[in-house]
């Protein structure tokens, strides 16, 4: 299963949507889909180790989007600049939009940012993610759902994390419900509502902004990425999420035609 080719993208590659004729109602967003910090930024000031660890980008998790966007036929959005340039899931007044330090590495070229580099960087690679999302959510048929995927580093400030697989949700869980009833019969992993992150952290940016805000059912899936580390782990974890996200959406279709 090869991953499909981009149909589209934008100038510099600050986004990239992909299958735009897709036919299963469905979105895929993988806002941290890239490690790329733009040369004009001379690296931030970070070592190589920082600029390919998971505080530039989610490990993993684009591949994972690629083979889950071809499995279901559903297009795909993905940020194309390390969230360390602008994390596109936080909206421009997210005091950690830009970060000035991520988890125990300081990121000098972020450090006292001037309020125009701010705004530029919110021009530059913000709003261009979020029109795409837009674009991509106004083409989808009715009664289509919002998916965004993510990764997550195995230890975190020296902690060792257990929960394998989290199913994220803001205040509509009605997706998420559905797969944390369908997980268990697919897989032995261990999986957590809202963990490791959850409503609490700021990481639902995207379900509230272009999902919630549209009325769609929505859910934001985080994997441990010692899961996805390999070319064949994202295909047998995209092939997973293809098989619990069609048994939930069946169901969800069920009980959304008793509800009309």
């Amino acid at each position: 299963m090869a991953a499909p080719a981009a149909e589209s993208q934008t100038e510099g590659s600050v986004v990239t949507t992909l299958n735009s004729g897709g036919r299963f109602p469905a979105l895929i967003v993988c806002e941290h889909a890239s490690n790329h910090i733009p040369e004009a930024f001379a690296g931030l000031g970070v070592s190589k180790e920082v600029a390919s660890s998971h505080a530039a980008w989610d490990p993993g998790a684009r591949q994972v989007s690629l083979f889950l966007s071809e499995l279901l036929n559903a297009p795909c959005v993905l940020g194309e600049v390390s969230r360390l340039v602008y994390d596109c899931n936080r909206p421009p007044s997210a005091s950690d939009a830009i970060v000035e330090r991520s988890e125990i590495h300081r990121i000098p070229g972020n450090e006292r940012l001037a309020s125009e580099d701010r705004k530029q960087r919110v021009s530059r690679y913000y709003m261009p993610f979020k029109q795409a999302v837009e674009d991509a959510v106004k083409a989808l048929p009715a009664g289509s759902v919002l998916i965004t995927i993510h990764s997550f580093t195995p230890v975190y400030f020296g902690t060792r994390r257990e929960v394998e697989l989290g199913i994220l949700h803001d205040e509509d869980s009605r997706l998420a419900d559905a797969m944390l009833s369908s997980l268990p019969r697919h897989s032995s992993h261990v999986v957590r509502r809202n963990e490791p992150y959850g409503p609490q952290d700021g990481v639902t940016h995207t379900l509230k902004l272009h999902a919630i805000a549209n009325r769609l059912p929505n859910v934001m899936i985080e994997i441990r990425s010692d899961l996805i580390a390999s070319d064949l782990q994202c295909r047998e974890m995209a092939q997973l999420l293809h098989k619990v996200l069609l048994e939930a959406l069946t169901g969800f279709e069920l009980q959304w035609e008793q509800q009309a």
